[in-house]
């Protein structure tokens, strides 16, 4: 298996490359060179656990791994998680279930990619004997993942960039309170997409990213996206065979790289799959797939920080799949879209999305309706997606929990009158916040890495 990149102007990497690539040269986004199919799979595959899944699964990308040790680097990736299905789907009630992706280290659905990509960078450090420095960028939840996956692995730097003062104040703590001389999480003065762009900017200079061994642990690395096929593989294959045939996924998501992996398990083949995007306020991705205009706008802060993002990273490899692989194309409307900010584009139906969107007073309310009709608890990123309307007669509908609510107690106290907590995080609140205030500037950044690489 090789990988591309959507504007077509970097040579085809095998997957490891890849993995320590990043972000390709050319700006782009690295992609398989082509989808597998796995419907004639399919079978084969029920009843087994996330990890054999997860294992079979990126045996078809991860060609250049020994099975063997791709087995062992799988076990060791999920080893942590504190339920025995990994990935459990809860019903609750009708034909309506939760898919709980908050039982790994630091309680979010990152933990899935980010635990593994953990797995593949110390393999990397194995093979070339030389040790890495990661950046990246997060709107919450990413970060804190990135830290704990990477934590174990010697000699490894780590700064991860957030927007101050727009994540939660668990978020945060999970990120500057690890007591590590080795990470440095940086508060920038700016949003998320701020933040993006200057993780975007700094991969694209190669002397730099090469002289200092940078490698990215956000999503546009192409591991994440494909460690995140795996649970809606495991979902689908949970359901009982007659309920498979139209089976509605529902995700809250900022950055697309959430439902971007369970369209592209639709692609190489898995039938009955639909989605819809759930947004909060900052509602990039509902206005295009109910207008075709991508249009960039402010960020607006909001109770479900992790989706206060304006320019969705991994859109770019959507459009790539729905333009059949046309990187010319691809040029031409990320050129235009990053210098107008605006982007038109036609999709084919079977492309497109239903989508939903909730403000902040929804976000609560809806918290609240589904704590009184079920007794569950949702976090206010997994409450967008309750926004809407009941599942249709004969559908499955699988809500995507994406995090514990124990992480933003403000809300849930809001809403609900109680703080649910969470041992590891209660543990946080007494540790001291280490952290590192920055401009929202390149060149800030840039020098910041530099003097605490070299010392």
């Amino acid at each position: 298996m090789r990988f591309v990149s959507t504007r077509g102007q970097t040579p085809a990497l095998s997957f490891s490359e890849a993995v320590a690539t990043g972000l390709a040269p050319d700006g782009g986004l690295l992609v398989p060179e082509v989808l597998p199919r796995i419907d004639d799979l399919l079978p084969s595959w029920a009843g087994m656990d996330y990890p054999s899944l997860c294992e079979q699964f990126f045996g078809l990308f991860a060609t250049d791994i020994p099975a063997g040790e791709l087995s062992s680097m799988v076990e060791r990736a999920y080893a942590d998680f504190d339920h025995p299905d990994i990935a459990p789907l809860r019903p609750i009630g009708g034909s309506r279930y939760v898919l709980e992706l908050f039982h790994g280290p630091t309680l979010a659905f990152k933990d899935f990619a980010l635990q593994f990509l953990g797995q593949l960078y110390g393999r990397q450090i194995r093979e070339t004997g030389r040790s890495i420095h990661v950046l990246g960028a997060t709107s919450g939840d990413t970060g804190a993942a990135a830290i704990h996956g990477l934590l174990p692995l010697e000699g490894v730097r780590q700064f991860v960039l957030y927007p101050n003062g727009r994540v939660s104040n668990l978020q945060e703590r999970q990120m500057a309170c690890t007591g590590s001389e080795h990470v440095f999480p940086l508060a920038i003065d700016g949003s998320f997409d701020d933040t993006q762009h200057i993780v975007k900017a700094v991969f694209g200079d190669e002397a730099f990213k090469a002289k200092h061994g940078l490698s990215a642990v956000n999503s546009i690395n192409l591991a994440r996206v494909l460690a995140q096929c795996v649970y809606y593989l495991h979902a689908w294959l949970a359901l009982d065979p007659a309920q498979r045939e139209a089976v509605t996924f529902v995700v809250p998501t900022g950055n697309f790289g959430n439902v971007l992996a369970g369209w592209l398990c639709r692609r190489m083949g898995v039938p009955g799959l639909k989605f819809r995007v759930a947004t909060n306020r900052n509602d990039i991705l509902y206005r295009f797939f109910t207008t075709g205009t991508y249009s960039v706008g402010d960020v607006e802060p909001s109770l479900a920080p992790s989706m206060d993002i304006q320019i969705a990273s991994n859109f770019e490899r959507f459009l790539y799949f729905t333009a059949d692989g046309d990187a010319a194309r691809i040029r031409q409307a990320m050129a235009s879209l990053g210098e107008t900010g605006h982007l038109e584009w036609a999709l084919a139906a079977e492309d497109s999305f239903t989508t939903t969107r909730s403000s902040d007073a929804e976000i609560l309310d809806r918290i609240r309706e589904v704590y009184e009709a079920t007794g569950y608890l949702v976090d206010p990123h997994t409450a967008c997606g309750f926004t809407g309307a009941e599942p249709v007669a004969g559908d499955t509908e699988i809500i995507l929990a994406t995090a514990s609510p124990a992480k933003f107690p403000e809300a849930m106290k809001a809403s609900v009158g109680q703080e649910p907590t969470d041992a590891h995080l209660e543990a946080l609140k007494a540790k001291p916040v280490v952290n590192h205030r920055l401009p929202a500037d390149v060149e800030a950044v840039k020098t910041f890495i530099e003097d605490h690489l070299e010392s």
